[in-house]
C-alpha cells in the first residue's frame, strides 16, 4: 500500500480547517437585545394569575428562572441584554396584527425578534371564522419586510403554531378542561362537541388542524424567503406532545409556567444556536 504525499496530506487537512471556519460551522454571536412578537401565549397570559398577562413567564422574553426563557439563556452568555428584553406581544392578537408589532420592534433597535402567532387566527368562534391562508400568509410577510427594512442585521425566530388539536386530545376526557372551554367559549372552532364522535365534528378537528398546518407551511415558506437573518423551528414546537399538565387550569388553554418552560426549550433548542 502506498502512502498519501504529503502534498494531498496538506490539502486535506487545509480544507478540514476551512470546514471548520466556514460561516455556518461558526457559533452566532449572541444578540444585546431581544423583542418578541405574538399573542397571549408570548404574554405568558394564565401563567401566574387569574385571566392576566404574566410576562415574566413569557417563553420568549421573560426572566422567570424555572422558565429559561429565550432572555434567560442569552443573558448567561452576554450580559449586555440586561434589561433590554421587549415583549411586543398582546394577548387576543392574530395575524394581522403582526406588521404594527414588527414597527414597535424596529423602534427598539432589537437584534433578535422571536414571532409565535396564528392560534388565534385558528382558535376562533367557528370554523368559517378562521384566518384564511393567504390573508395569515399576507400578514407575515408585511410584518417581515418591516423587520428586514427596518433591522436589517437582526436574527429573527419563526415558532410554529402549537398543535391545537393535542389540546383537544389531552383533554376531551378531562371534565373540568370540557366545562372550561363550554363556559369561556375557548376555540370552538376545535373544541366545540369535544366528546362528540360525529363525523361531521371528527372532520371539523381535522380541518382546523390542517389549518395550523398550513399557516406553519406559510411560516417556513416565508422563512426562506427571507433569508439567512431568518430561523424556523422545523415544526419543533407544533411536534412537541405537551400534556394537560402543561396547560393553565383557569382556562385550559394556555400554557402554563411548565408550559412556558418546555415551549421555550423546544424553541430555542430548534434556533440559531447562540
Amino acid at each position: 500500500m502506498r502512502l498519501a504525499r504529503p502534498s494531498l496530506v496538506l490539502a486535506a487537512a487545509a480544507a478540514a480547517v476551512m470546514l471548520l471556519a466556514s460561516p455556518a460551522a461558526a457559533a452566532v454571536t449572541p444578540p444585546n437585545s431581544i423583542a418578541s412578537m405574538g399573542d397571549s401565549i408570548t404574554r405568558g397570559f394564565n401563567a401566574c394569575g387569574w385571566y392576566t398577562d404574566c410576562t415574566a413567564r413569557s417563553f420568549s422574553t421573560g426572566n422567570y428562572a424555572s422558565v429559561s426563557s429565550h432572555y434567560s439563556r442569552i443573558l448567561a452568555k452576554n450580559s449586555a441584554i440586561s434589561g433590554k428584553n421587549y415583549n411586543d406581544a398582546k394577548s387576543g392578537a392574530k395575524a394581522a396584527d403582526m406588521p404594527g408589532q414588527a414597527a414597535t420592534a424596529v423602534g427598539q433597535n432589537a437584534q433578535y425578534v422571536t414571532i409565535l402567532i396564528g392560534a388565534n387566527d385558528a382558535c376562533t368562534s367557528s370554523e368559517a371564522s378562521m384566518t384564511s391562508v393567504a390573508s395569515y400568509r399576507a400578514s407575515i410577510d408585511s410584518a417581515l419586510n418591516t423587520l428586514k427594512s427596518g433591522l436589517p442585521n437582526a436574527k429573527v425566530a419563526l415558532i410554529s403554531i402549537p398543535d391545537v388539536k393535542r389540546l383537544w386530545q389531552v383533554g376531551k376526557d378531562n371534565s373540568s378542561a370540557r366545562s372550561t372551554w363550554s363556559l369561556f367559549g375557548i376555540c370552538q372552532s376545535l373544541l366545540a362537541n369535544p366528546t362528540s364522535t360525529a363525523q361531521a365534528d371528527v372532520d371539523r378537528r381535522d380541518r382546523v388542524r390542517q389549518r395550523v398546518v398550513d399557516f406553519n407551511t406559510q411560516l417556513a415558506q416565508a422563512c426562506a424567503a427571507y433569508g439567512p437573518n431568518c430561523d424556523i423551528d422545523d415544526n419543533a414546537v407544533f411536534n412537541y406532545p405537551f400534556v394537560l399538565s402543561q396547560v393553565s387550569t383557569w382556562d385550559y388553554f394556555h400554557p402554563n409556567t411548565s408550559g412556558q418552560a418546555v415551549l421555550a426549550q423546544a424553541s430555542y433548542a430548534a434556533g440559531f444556536g447562540f
